[in-house]
Parts: structure tokens; C-alpha cells; sequence
């Protein structure tokens, strides 16, 4: 028996458990129906599983052969505040929440590889130890950093760990492996400035909070075009600027906020110390009081030498070299896989999801995963084992 003797049944089966997924999407650290539908799905094939990891996190373990050697599979399973606006049969269930990222196609993917990996097993195409990782809330809350914290590669230690996600304006199908910088950093900020109130057709009477939040905002500017080196790449955004009442009065207190992007943790430490600096430079000519709350959010996602090399080599033999693409620009998005990858040698890739119907962008009302996709998906992670972990000749 090969995987193309029982992928096509497979993958129909995989494509409805998806958008049953699609329909019942649930939120960070809620996904109990999807960790408790996980759960069944793996101990029916026979699996250990493990439950209860960062809440609703979810690994099962698969053993091959007698090999020493271990590698991690990691899909994403919460879904986003965001209602809806698609109108075929599985759209979402629950109102304000859905599934605009393809964490269900990421999900049922890996349940189909972990099928497949369980039928291959007994024909020896691999000799080794994989573990399946379905981690919750990949979406702003830090997953992925809470099941390290609770001990996961203590628990379930591994050489490598491998994670996907589908993405659109990618042709389908195709397979993005970029080695080195893949997704950036993503750390927040907020900015209170407190003045002396005073009557707006009066301001020396007063100071302006108003005025100095302005010049922060362009002076923040600079920390990108003047005080990174040109070759590096980051962003600097000011998304909120709250402040005032009334036309005739200067507010006592403004509120900044916004993100910082960049791809080297040592970028990050230089960003946050120049904002600390120019806060506290543009408060002193302003005559006003400012204090800065920069808070760390996922840092960047880095591609392995090694385990990129291996992605590379598995998806040509996918998918072909010519549906492989390997120098494309890392994005400023963000991925929580990254607290996993600076611990265990990772390689994150990118699958194909279209550019037509079922390719919109993501976090888009209208998004929908392509299950055109899935045979790819499934394909991609089943080689991958067998190619990490190489059955014994």
C-alpha cells in the first residue's frame, strides 16, 4: 500500500471534517469542541494523546520502527472575533467569530497526514517518533508560548519542529520555503502624555498635551529612516491617538498607541530603547509628562539552515521545483510558532492557498480555505516524516 492508493478517499473525508470546523469556529484557549473533536480523531487511529496542554492544546505521539530520532508537526486551531460575510452552507454558526486565517484547513490537514503517517507506518516508510502539536490561540494570545512554558519539549522531546500555514496570493498548491527570517517580530506600545489643562484660546497658560503627541508621532518616524541600518527592514506605526473633549479646551492627558515590527531580536532591543529616548526627548520640549508601556509580543519567526534545506527538498518532491519558491520576501505578520522555533531548530512554510475563489486574504470577512489544497498539505507532511526520519534499509 502507497499514500495514492487511499489519499483521494482520504481527503474527501478531511475536506468535510474542515468545514465542520469552518462552521464551528471557537476563540483563543475556547477551542474545546475542536481540541475535544481533535482528541477522538487521533485516539481512533490508535495514537497517545495528550490533552489539556495550554488548555485546550492537544498532542498525540507516534512511534515507528526503533529509531531514536523525533520530530514535531504543529497546526494552529482558534478561529477570530470576526463576523462573517460568506453565505455558503458552512459558513460560521456563531456570530462575530470565524475562521479568516485557515487555522481549520491547518487543523485537518495534519489530521489526515497523522491517518496516513499511521497507515504507512506498518510499511515502514519511516523509523522514528512524530509528534502531532494542535496548539490553541495562535491569534494575538501566545499559544504557542504557553505549551512551551507548560513543558512541551520536556514532555515530548524533539530534534525538530516543522509548521505550515496556507497562504493566499500564492498559487494553489505551490510551496513557499524561505530560510532565515520568515515572520516578524510584533511588540505593541502605548504612550500617555499628561499636560496642564488650560483654555484653548489661552495655551501659554497651560501646556499642550495635543501638540506633543503630534511630534511624537513623526518623530517616532525616524527610528525606521534614520536610526536603522537601510538594509534591515522594520516598521514603526502609531494606530491610536485619543485625546480631548471639546474645541475649546487643551486636554489634560493623549494616548498613543500602535506596533513595532522587525525580524532580529537585536533590532527589537534598538527599537524599544529609541522610543524610550524619544518619548522622553519630545516630554522635555513639550513641557509635558510622558510615559511609555512597551509590552513584547511574538518575536520574530526564524527559518533553521537545516530544517529549511529539508523543507526545500520535500516540497520539490511534492510539487515540483517549479511550484517551489524560495527567495520570496518574509512578511510582517506575525506567528506564534516562533516560540517554538527558538527553542527546537524549526522551518515554517508557506502553502499556496489561490488567488481566485477560496484565495482571499486573510483576516478577510469573505475568506475561505481552498480544499483544492489539501492533497498538497497532506502530501507535504507525509514526505516530510519520511524524509526526517528515513526508514531503515
Amino acid at each position: 500500500m502507497n499514500l495514492s492508493d487511499f489519499l483521494p478517499d482520504l481527503v474527501t473525508r478531511i475536506a468535510q471534517l474542515r468545514r465542520d470546523l469552518h462552521a464551528h469556529p471557537e476563540l483563543a484557549f475556547q477551542e474545546t469542541r475542536t481540541a475535544g473533536l481533535v482528541a477522538e480523531y487521533l485516539s481512533r487511529l490508535g495514537l497517545e494523546v495528550f490533552t489539556g496542554i495550554a488548555k485546550t492544546g492537544v498532542v498525540a505521539r507516534l512511534k515507528a520502527g526503533t529509531g531514536a530520532q523525533a520530530i514535531g508537526l504543529r497546526a494552529d486551531m482558534d478561529a477570530l472575533p470576526l463576523p462573517e460575510l460568506n453565505t455558503f452552507p458552512h459558513r460560521s454558526r456563531h456570530e462575530g467569530r470565524m475562521h479568516a486565517c485557515g487555522h481549520d484547513g491547518h487543523t485537518a490537514m495534519l489530521l489526515g497526514a497523522a491517518e496516513a503517517l499511521v497507515r504507512l507506518r506498518d510499511q515502514g516508510a519511516f523509523d522514528g517518533t512524530v509528534y502531532f502539536i494542535f496548539q490553541p490561540a495562535e491569534e494575538h494570545e501566545g499559544g504557542g508560548r504557553v505549551m512551551v512554558e507548560e513543558g512541551l519539549f520536556e514532555r515530548f522531546p524533539m530534534q525538530q519542529v516543522f509548521g505550515l500555514h496556507n497562504w493566499p496570493g500564492l498559487p494553489a498548491g505551490s510551496i513557499a520555503v524561505i530560510e532565515g527570517p520568515v515572520m516578524a517580530g510584533a511588540d505593541r506600545f502605548e504612550i500617555v502624555i499628561t499636560a496642564r489643562g488650560a483654555h484653548a484660546a489661552m495655551p501659554h497658560q497651560g501646556t499642550d498635551a495635543i501638540l506633543a503627541g503630534a511630534a511624537l508621532v513623526q518623530a517616532l518616524q525616524s527610528l525606521v529612516s534614520r536610526a536603522t541600518d537601510p538594509l534591515d527592514s522594520a516598521v514603526v506605526s502609531v494606530t491610536r491617538f485619543h485625546g480631548g473633549h471639546a474645541d475649546n479646551i487643551l486636554p489634560e492627558e493623549v494616548r498613543l498607541g500602535g506596533t513595532v515590527r522587525s525580524f532580529r531580536p537585536e533590532l527589537q532591543d534598538a527599537l524599544e530603547e529609541g522610543m524610550a529616548r524619544i518619548v522622553a526627548g519630545i516630554a522635555a520640549a513639550h513641557h509635558v509628562r510622558a510615559e511609555l508601556h512597551y509590552s513584547r509580543g511574538y518575536p520574530p519567526t526564524l527559518n533553521a539552515t537545516e530544517p529549511a534545506f529539508l523543507c526545500r527538498e520535500v516540497a520539490r518532491q511534492v510539487v515540483g521545483s517549479e511550484k517551489v519558491f524560495t527567495h520570496l520576501k518574509p512578511s510582517m505578520g506575525a506567528e506564534d510558532f516562533s516560540y517554538l522555533a527558538r527553542v527546537v531548530p524549526g522551518c515554517y512554510v508557506w502553502l499556496g492557498n489561490g488567488s481566485g475563489e477560496g484565495g482571499c486574504m486573510l483576516h478577510s470577512p469573505h475568506y475561505d480555505f481552498n480544499d483544492e489544497i489539501i492533497e498538497t498539505g497532506i502530501r507535504y507532511w507525509v514526505r516530510l516524516v519520511e524524509k526526517a526520519l528515513p526508514a531503515r534499509g
